[in-house]
């Protein structure tokens, strides 16, 4: 119960805006430490009360050493039972307390709460960044920075907590305690803090420069793992395992030509502090002794700063590391800013409203897009498609025709003019509610790594079972799915797919991508090569299929194959992103323009023509 509510002090999910962390390193840990400014508050406090025990401890044991030579044995425990009792209950019962207080609020609270709300709020915003976003970067390395920043921002945090309060209270209560035993013993340790914080102003900026440059390198090399990963099929058909190795070898060398330059820079830290620990040691005990021979100070006051200044050598060599540690988590953070405080490139306006279809008809007016490059993609196009119409797009490769429909779908934003449906601007719409709209099959069918049922309901979450199996079934899916076992003991629509459907056959993919698609049930339909991983016997059986997930719907549907579309109520022939002809099939062949070319070369210039 005492465990559960100190787990329940941060709302890892609780509502916030759902805006960029800021860009500054400061402000990036002040936005997320500001959400839990009364814990860490509590950490703080709770820390400089342990510190003042332990030092408390330490300035007993030199007053217990002068109390037993400046008391008889026999009358010890009579004279001193109360300050007796009193460091017992210190050391029994409140220092127990106190340090249990610290442990309840970094394990069970601090440790996992924030780090999985900075997780999840960074998940969240780098969710829906745009389409181009997920083009530019690995997806596995985008991952590992989510998952890395939350525990490395942590950390780094927690530590400067401890480190403040062990450095001003051990040097603190140890220049006060000194002093007043005798003012000389302070020179040591006021030369030794000099020393020490000039140390740290040397060798630290080196630290940090050298943590990111290690911490840049170690993200390069995971960059190329997971593409190697990713893409292993491709890596044996070429048979380039050995090309593959030298390429992450290159990438491996630099991360240990890096991390090399750090340990050098740490060793050379580590030697230095030892040499000042050395030297504060022998200071401290040759200075108290000389003192103590002078009849200066007591035995006990030489207990006390010999005992005193070991702990501060220890204490120093922790907090050495912990700068190191500090370090190499901020250059963790300031690499995971690099992908998560990336601005959005296409949002939704402040005053956006839900986009209603009624009819379903598409208006492209003036659109000009470019990808950022010099030349337009997409010119000066017009194009409408009117409610229930159905229409081919045509074109060689890169001529416009998947860039269209991703505007359409506004996964990019347009350089210029605008895109209706239904008289709606969709950049004025939510993007969530014009996606919802428009159902897609598209070429490259990515399923998620879920089962197949999982894969299903993504059309349509609240779907029934019968309503699975009905999709299923008229998307020439349920031969096979039955037979479907991942070898974890998941059956039929129980099976799971693998990392992209890696699992299924082209053709299977590609099914299971319709049936989803005639689950959702979007009145715009937007077909991109959608049976292109079909074989002909598989793609004429599942025409009919098509023909009822199109009816009463807008279609615009793109492909190579031009006799999967020669059907279509008008085919719209595109060229370098300009509309170059339009018209039935039969009009198109007769006019004998750039479709007619591609019709013969398609057919050998043997097939006849309906």
């Amino acid at each position: 119960m005492l465990f559960q509510r100190f787990e329940a002090l941060i709302d890892v999910f609780k509502p916030s805006p759902d805006v960029a962390p800021p860009a500054g390193l400061l402000r990036f840990y002040a936005y997320y430490l500001r959400q839990i400014w009364p814990l860490m508050l509590a950490v703080i406090v709770v820390g400089f009360f342990a510190a003042l025990i332990e030092v408390a401890l330490f300035s007993f044991l030199g007053r217990l050493i002068d109390m037993t030579q400046a008391t008889p044995s026999a009358a010890f425990f009579s004279q001193h039972s109360g300050e007796l009792l009193w460091m017992a209950l210190v050391a029994l019962l409140i220092r127990p307390l106190v340090f249990g207080l610290h442990n309840l609020l970094v394990h069970q609270t601090i440790n996992p709460g924030l780090t999985n709300l900075i997780r999840w709020q960074n998940h969240r915003y780098v969710l829906k960044q745009s389409l181009g976003f997920f083009q530019n970067d690995f997806a596995g390395r985008i991952a590992q920075r989510i998952m890395q920043t939350g525990p490395s921002l942590r950390d780094s945090a927690m530590q400067v907590v401890d480190a403040l309060w062990h450095v001003t209270v051990y040097a603190g209560s140890a220049l006060y305690l000194f002093a007043a035993a005798d003012l000389r013993l302070v020179i040591p340790l006021l030369l030794w803090i000099i020393g020490y914080c000039a140390t740290l102003w040397y060798f630290v900026p080196r630290i940090k420069d050298r943590s990111a440059a290690a911490s840049a390198a170690r993200s390069a090399v995971m960059g190329r793992v997971v593409d190697g990963y990713s893409n292993v099929s491709t890596l044996k058909l070429f048979a380039h395992t050995q090309v593959e190795e030298n390429y992450t070898r290159d990438a491996m060398q630099t991360l240990l030509e890096r991390f090399r330059l750090q340990g050098r820079t740490i060793t050379s830290l580590d030697f230095t502090i030892t040499c000042l620990n050395g030297l504060l040691i022998a200071g401290t005990a040759g200075l108290a002794l000389w003192l103590w021979h002078q009849e200066l100070i007591s035995t006990g006051a030489i207990a006390l700063a010999v005992g005193l200044v070991i702990r501060i050598n220890g204490m120093a060599e922790w907090i050495m590391w912990v700068v190191n540690g500090i370090f190499e988590n901020v250059g963790t953070v300031q690499d995971g800013m690099q992908t998560i405080v990336q601005p959005r490139l296409v949002q939704d306006r402040d005053d956006a409203e839900p986009l209603q279809v009624r009819q379903g008809g598409v208006r492209f007016e003036g659109v000009q897009f470019h990808y950022g490059k010099a030349g337009g993609v997409i010119d000066h196009l017009d194009l409408q498609v009117a409610p229930g119409e159905k229409i081919g797009l045509v074109g060689p490769s890169g001529a416009g025709k998947s860039t269209l429909v991703n505007l359409l779908l506004r996964l990019y934003d347009l350089q210029g003019g605008r895109i209706l449906v239904d008289d709606q601007d969709v950049s004025r719409v939510t993007q969530e509610s014009l996606r919802a709209q428009i159902g897609v099959v598209t070429q490259d069918t990515a399923l998620l790594h879920r089962s197949i049922r999982d894969n299903l309901r993504y059309g349509r979450p609240e779907a029934s079972e019968a309503e699975l199996l009905e999709a299923a079934r008229k998307a020439r899916a349920d031969a096979f799915i039955p037979l479907l076992d991942d070898g974890q003991g998941g059956h039929g629509l129980d099976a799971q797919v693998g990392e992209r459907g890696v699992k299924l056959s082209g053709g299977q993919r590609q099914r299971i991508a319709i049936a989803r698609v005639l689950l959702k049930n979007a009145p715009i339909l937007i077909l991109d090569e959608a049976t292109s991983a079909l074989d002909s016997e598989v793609e004429a059986a599942i025409q009919e299929s098509l023909d009822s997930l199109m009816e009463g719907k807008t279609v615009i549907a793109i492909a190579h194959r031009l006799s999967t579309i020669a059907r279509m109520d008008r085919l719209v022939v595109i060229d370098a992103g300009q509309i170059v002809e339009t018209g039935s099939h039969a009009e198109l062949i007769a006019r004998g323009g750039l479709y007619a070319r591609l019709w013969q070369h398609q057919t050998g210039g043997f097939v006849g023509v309906d």
